[in-house]
């Protein structure tokens, strides 16, 4: 007797499905079943993964889905009844099927959405064609109205289903897990299927493959509701919903013996899966057409506008006036006519000039189509590919039809119009981003096992931090590597257990997200071949972007480049002061460009800022373009094992051996290695005679590693390569070569191209860096890490960073003559709005007084706004301690208010002649002293994120280096580069900004300390044994040296580092550090300064420490000690004295 299982739930029921799709078929077959059908909760993600998966085995696939029905409209979402869903398997049977079944499922993303994705029945009746239903689990609607007591309604909805979906075409569900409420619900439904004449259909509501796999299933399920699996209360409202271990996949004689009593149940599932057949079209393309200008067709303007672009790059002298690009040019477009694509590179070609007219930043080419002359000529790169030797069938390969793929940046603050455009223009309907899935790997399957199990985080953040960050490696290769690791799961039965569960279910989808850049864009509607869902409002595509592409159907990539817009503004900047610069005319020899480049000088520069990247510049020195061409390829995970030989041949080219005159003719430009993928296919083509579309995919089997194609094309190459005169030993070991490095050559297209934007951003900082450091922190506005990492940049080239000003500043970063002023809407509460009414104010005329700014602004500001700016020292310019500004404002604001509101009284008085007299707002500030330094900085980073007026710690950088302390970004860079061990000790001075306390499980009190130094931040644990002795001496605002064991934290969202963090082993007051009093800090008062000796005390007192102070008295031509007063000397104190007495007033003295 047949039987096959017609509700299943795959790893895309995401956390609520154990089943691995790859997993699915052979199970099925191993159970007696030659057919399956997968039925995820709302949701078709999987269903071409599945398809592909049964059709590899010999399996049929059914495709299929468990919707959610709303109980009212699906429009209707009032809580709680709308919330109260049932459930409904659907199942297709042929191709109107699938796109019904498509259109419910997309609808009840994009319409019905609440809680879950449902649907309710007018959509099911208006498109029930095509579908076979069945009426669910005892979640299904039928089965929630028989457990509610009302078999009367039961009825009712059996007959209506079975109307809309037809009399054949609709079954009541049975199940048997041996749960009360099934066998009260079956018994019902075996009566209505007696009375109404409705089939019966046995399922066993499939989560997990196997039965010992439940708690894998139970794990999914707590981490999928953020609970540990002993709050698990399966049959209640708050439980898991799956009591027992039975919903796994069943064999034949499993459900023939639980149905033994109904056998027509376990025949039915046969019966449907006959009448479902229906297959996906993986053959067909689907580009949406293109509307040429008459009298055009198509192919007519694809040549036309090639033929222009060729003209043109012709006459402004950016090609050579030779045959070679006519004849290239004329075989490309040969090749797309033939392939089909003539429409695509129009499509392209048309937003791509649509960026360009509204002056939207455009790349100039990413990835193979960089290798297209077409292209090119077209306008969609801006890369010359017979110039750099970039090939065609790399991109388009006549050889191996598949859809191409042109991925295009634009300026990150404008790649949404692009998109907008090409909605419009093909329809919304036709128009989606696409859906992308965050997996469990391997670090992160730890994690949320690991709370799943209620494990203790330590336990668990030890066994984490001992798997790989990086993506791509499992569990089992991370303890075959890992000496302590395999020792850890071998001793520790706590962590074997966890691993063990955690290796069950890496790699599994977790969630859904927008893809970052995908878009899709169709001939019909979408629904015509995707289904849609809904992620944060906006409308994706549920199959994936590779998924997409198998369908036929047009890619494309819309990449938002945050460097296009950097270097657009600075090119903006530029020209506002030197109309004639012409950025399409910046030399790509500039020796001055390549100084900076070879000095390491990268930071902020497109593809070569890392410390790495600047290393390898620096012992590069690279003189000419292709250099950053190379230098791109090989700094990455594969090609950066051939450094050493790359940087020794190209010091010494006359040493480098090339195994044949044709190899050396190949590879002379990377000084003997292969860095590129071109490389390979040239090789291919010019020893061994290959096409070069045979030679794509020869490299295309390299790289994936297909070994029973890689040795018949060993065979190929040979024979080729020996008929050309190659010995069989030389040609053996260049295919090898090539075999070993063509897992990790490089696209030299998109580095080409990705080089040209590299270099123009280094062009830029060494000849314009005030603009280009300006557009750089502006790029980064509110990342502190960047900013203040950049902001050390511009120090070490001579650009000071001024503080906020309401005379000067603008609303971001800009240029003040050669240094940069900090805008006014990075200041915290001060905002968009304020600011630019403000600028606009100023512009009328600057801002006088304080009075002047209050009664020009207290209109549109607030108090807080206002004292925001006066805090951060934007009101600096008028000459008045912060704390005396303050102490005025709420007055200020009231006298002001008063008046607006007198002044529209006296507009009514005008009628019976009586005007009010407006006066001009005087203020009398009280002679207060000013804040103290250390809270003027710490009200200057609170708002800013910045230190103006100094740093809290300057006072201490002798300390620092006379400890041998870290700072906070030597730190991170020893920990990921392996300078510094995990768990070293190490000392770390800093400024405490936050003491968090929490009580452990086990009642005890821990801390956690986030600590700032000159480079950045760092968080500091106190676990409860170091807290008891330490805890009480730590305080924030007070700086301390720290001695800790380092260690990295990650983030639990993406498993990537972001911060140090330091496991507290001792503490110590930093003021408790000696300074040496060898040197004496000398004042010189005169009658011009005398009136500022206290301003100037003041300062001094806040730089408490040894050295002594002296005054020179000029009247009295006296020197005296200063009584009961000592400092600590250091470049901020002395060039704060002064701007205080004067430049000549004040020295320092060996004594």
């Amino acid at each position: 007797m047949g039987f096959v299982h017609l509700h299943l739930h795959t790893e895309y029921s995401l956390l609520d499905g154990e089943c691995r799709i790859s997993a699915i078929p052979e199970a099925v077959k191993k159970a007696g079943q030659n057919a399956v059908a997968i039925t995820d909760h709302g949701v078709l993600y999987g269903i071409v993964d599945f398809y592909k998966a049964c059709k590899a085995t010999g399996v049929k696939p059914i495709i299929g889905c468990e919707v959610y029905v709303a109980p009212r409209s699906m429009s209707d979402k009032v809580h709680p009844i709308d919330g109260d869903y049932s459930h409904l398997v659907l199942l297709v049977k042929d191709k109107k099927g699938y796109e019904n079944l498509m259109s419910i499922v997309s609808k009840s993303f994009t319409q019905g959405f609440y809680k879950k994705p449902r649907t309710d029945k007018d959509t099911l009746e208006k498109y029930s064609e095509g579908l076979i239903a069945l009426s669910g689990c005892i979640s299904g609607l039928i089965p929630k109205c028989i457990i509610n007591g009302d078999k009367s309604l039961a009825r009712e909805n059996a007959i209506f289903f079975r109307r809309i979906f037809g009399r054949d075409n609709f079954y009541l569900e049975l199940q048997r897990h041996g749960i009360d409420k099934q066998a009260v619900v079956n018994e019902t439904l075996v009566t209505l299927s007696g009375e109404l004449d409705i089939p019966l259909a046995a399922t066993n509501d499939v989560h997990y493959v196997n039965q010992s796999d439940s708690m894998l299933q139970r794990l999914l399920m707590a981490i999928q509701m953020g609970k540990t699996i002993d709050e698990d209360n399966s049959g209640t409202e708050d439980g898991f919903g799956m009591e027992g271990n039975r919903f796994y996949l069943t064999s034949s004689q499993e459900m023939s013996a639980l149905f033994a009593d109904l056998p027509e149940a376990i025949t039915n599932t046969e019966r449907i899966a006959e009448r479902c057949n229906f297959d996906f079209d993986f053959e067909t393309m689907h580009l949406p057409a293109f509307s040429a200008p008459k009298p055009y067709t198509p192919y007519d303007y694809l040549v036309k506008l090639c033929n222009d672009g060729y003209t043109s790059k012709k006459e402004e002298g950016f090609i050579p006036d030779n045959c070679e690009y006519s004849k290239r040019l004329e075989y490309e477009l040969s090749v797309i006519q033939t392939m089909g694509f003539v429409d695509y590179y129009l499509i392209v070609r048309d937003f791509v000039a649509f960026a360009k007219k509204r002056r939207i930043p455009v790349g100039p080419g990413r990835g193979s189509g960089v290798g297209s002359l077409c292209a090119y000529f077209l306008g969609i790169t801006d890369v010359d590919p017979i110039k750099f030797g970039l090939l065609f069938e790399r991109f388009l390969n006549p050889e191996r039809v598949s859809m191409p793929d042109f991925d295009i940046d634009f300026c990150d603050e404008r790649r949404n119009e692009v998109i907008d455009y090409v909605s419009d223009k093909y329809g919304r309907a036709h128009v989606a981003q696409i859906v992308t899935f965050g997996t469990l790997a391997c670090r992160q399957a730890v994690r949320d096992t690991g709370r799943a199990l209620g494990m203790p985080y330590s336990a668990v953040d030890e066994i984490a931090k001992l798997l790989p960050r990086y993506t791509g490696v499992s569990i089992d290769s991370a303890i075959r590597e890992s000496k302590e690791l395999k020792s850890i799961y071998a001793s520790d039965p706590q962590a074997k257990r966890l691993i063990a569960f955690a290796r069950g279910l890496e790699g599994r989808p977790r969630n859904t997200s927008t893809h970052a850049t995908g878009v899709v864009i169709t001939d019909k509607p979408l629904t015509s071949y995707v289904p849609l869902a809904l992620n944060d409002s906006i409308t994706v595509t549920q199959f994936s972007m590779n998924t997409v592409a198998e369908l036929g159907l047009l890619k494309i990539d819309f990449l938002g480049l945050r460097y296009l817009t950097i270097i657009d503004n600075t090119e903006k900047a530029i020209k506002g002061k030197n109309p004639s610069f012409n950025p399409e005319k910046i030399p790509f020899d500039d020796a001055e460009t390549y100084e900076v480049l070879s000095s390491g000088n990268s930071l902020g520069l497109f593809q070569l800022e890392s410390e790495g990247m600047r290393n390898l510049l620096i012992r590069m020195k690279p003189f000419e373009f292709e250099d950053i061409v190379s230098a791109i390829s090989l700094y990455r995970p594969g090609p950066m094992q051939s450094i050493e030989r790359f940087l020794q041949n190209r010091r010494n080219p006359d040493k480098t051996e090339y195994i044949t005159p044709e190899l050396k003719e190949i590879l002379s430009s990377t000084h003997g290695c292969i860095l590129y993928q071109e490389q390979v296919m040239q090789i291919c083509r010019i020893l061994a005679g290959y096409s070069y579309g045979r030679a794509d995919i020869v490299r295309r089997a390299m790289a994936k590693k297909k070994e029973d194609a890689m040795a018949k094309e060993r065979l190929g190459f040979l024979k080729g390569a020996t008929e050309r005169g190659v010995a069989e030993d030389k040609a053996t070991v260049i295919f090898d070569m090539m075999n070993e490095f063509a897992k990790y050559a490089f696209n030299k297209s998109h580095a080409v191209a990705y080089a040209v934007i590299a270099y123009k951003t280094a062009y830029l900082k060494c000849h314009y860096p005030k603009e280009y450091m300006c557009s750089l922190l502006n790029s980064v506005n509110g990342e502190n890490s960047k900013i203040k990492e950049y902001i050390d940049d511009c120090a070490r080239m001579g650009i000071a960073i001024l503080p906020p000003d309401i005379n000067n500043s603008g609303e971001m970063f800009t240029v003040s003559g050669d240094n940069l002023r900090f805008g006014l809407v990075a200041v915290k509460n001060v905002g968009w709005l304020f600011a630019q009414k403000l600028i606009l104010e100023r512009n009328k005329s600057a801002f006088l007084s304080i009075e002047d700014f209050l009664t020009r602004t207290h209109s549109f500001g607030n108090t807080r706004m206002i004292e925001s700016l006066i805090l951060c020292g934007a009101l600096d310019c008028f000459g008045i301690y912060r704390s005396r500004l303050i102490s005025e404002l709420d007055n200020a604001l009231d006298i002001l208010s008063k008046q607006r509101n007198n002044n529209i009284e006296g507009q009514v008085g005008l009628f019976d002649g009586s005007v009010n007299d407006n006066t001009m707002l005087r203020l009398d500030f009280r002679q207060i002293n000013e804040y103290p330094l250390l809270e003027r900085l710490s009200q200057e980073k609170a708002l800013t994120g910045l230190y103006f007026s100094g740093h809290p710690l300057d006072k201490y950088q002798r300390l620092i280096k006379t400890t041998g302390a870290y700072t906070s970004r030597q730190l991170l860079q020893g920990l990921t580069e392996g300078k510094i061990r995990e768990k070293q000790l190490v000392s770390f001075v800093a400024l405490v900004t936050k003491k968090r306390t929490k009580v452990t499980k086990s009642n005890n009190i821990m801390a956690f300390v986030t600590a700032e130094d000159l480079d950045g931040e760092a968080e500091i644990i106190l676990f409860p044994t170091v807290y008891e002795e330490y805890g009480g001496r730590i305080n924030e605002g007070g700086i301390y040296i720290f001695e800790c064991e380092a260690t990295l934290k990650e983030s639990i969202k993406d498993d990537t580092v972001d911060e140090v963090k330091l496991l507290l082993k001792s503490v110590r007051p930093a003021d408790g550090w000696e300074q040496d009093s060898d040197t004496a800090l000398y004042l010189k008062i005169t009658e011009k300064n005398a009136t500022r000796l206290d301003d100037a005390l003041a300062i001094i007192k806040e730089s408490a420490g040894k050295s002594r102070v002296c005054i020179y008295f000029e009247r009295e031509k006296k020197l005296r000690a200063a009584k009961d007063i000592g400092c600590t000397i250091d470049d901020r104190l002395i060039s704060q004295l002064k701007l205080i007495l004067g430049e000549a007033y004040v020295a320092t003295k060996s004594v």
